[in-house]
């Protein structure tokens, strides 16, 4: 007996059909699973070219790099001015050890400077002369000699009181009245003194 397909042929179709989809989506799952792969090793394997070049750069950067000079090859001249680096610091520390801020000090009288009094001319020097390393000695009883201030008012009275407003300045110290005498200027009596001080000696912080 010949055997006989009694299934609709439409049937038969449809089930061969399912029987081919689950070979469809695994062979679909090796190829994705395999161009995934192929992208990741290209990825890594670019990322690792780049990092070596731009380790290749680094090191040629260092070797441009001047090595750090030796101590025992110093030239002569950098020697000379080692040794001469401790007298020249020295002596810049005893400048600035005897140094007068004059700026201070004339502000300081400019603002004690009573407004009846002006002053014709003023000089001073500086406590550590150039050619001495130490400062001149006052001998009792005898006037400053330091800053002499000559000037005039309309009485005696403002010359106490400036003498008394110079007294308080830290800077100054010994204020001594040399002369306070009555003259004629412009037809009109006044009072011409010339007063004189000693500048005190500079700290380590003036």
């Amino acid at each position: 007996m010949r055997a006989v397909n009694l299934l609709p042929r439409d049937d038969a179709q449809r089930q061969k059909k399912k029987q081919n989809v689950p070979a469809l989506v695994s062979t679909a799952l090796a190829v994705l699973v395999t161009g995934l792969l192929g992208v990741m090793y290209f990825s890594a394997k670019s990322s690792a070219e780049q990092k070596d070049m731009a380790l290749q750069d680094a090191k040629a950067e260092l070797a441009l790099l001047p090595t750090p000079a030796d101590s025992a090859a110093k030239t002569a001249s950098e020697r000379t001015l080692a040794s001469e680096r401790d007298p020249r610091v020295s002596a810049l520390s005893s400048a600035l050890t005897h140094r007068v801020a004059w700026d201070r000090v004339l502000r300081e009288i400019s603002l004690v400077l009573p407004e009846d009094v002006w002053l014709k001319d003023f000089s001073a020097s500086s406590p550590y002369p150039a050619s001495s390393a130490s400062p001149p000695v006052s001998v009792a009883g005898q006037p400053p000699t330091l800053l002499t201030i000559n000037g005039y008012t309309y009485s005696h009275d403002a010359v106490a009181r400036l003498m008394s407003r110079l007294a308080v300045i830290p800077d100054l110290q010994n204020v001594w009245l040399l002369r306070s005498s009555l003259t004629d200027l412009g037809g009109r009596s006044i009072v011409s003194f010339t007063l004189k001080a000693d500048v005190r000696q500079a700290g380590p912080t003036s």
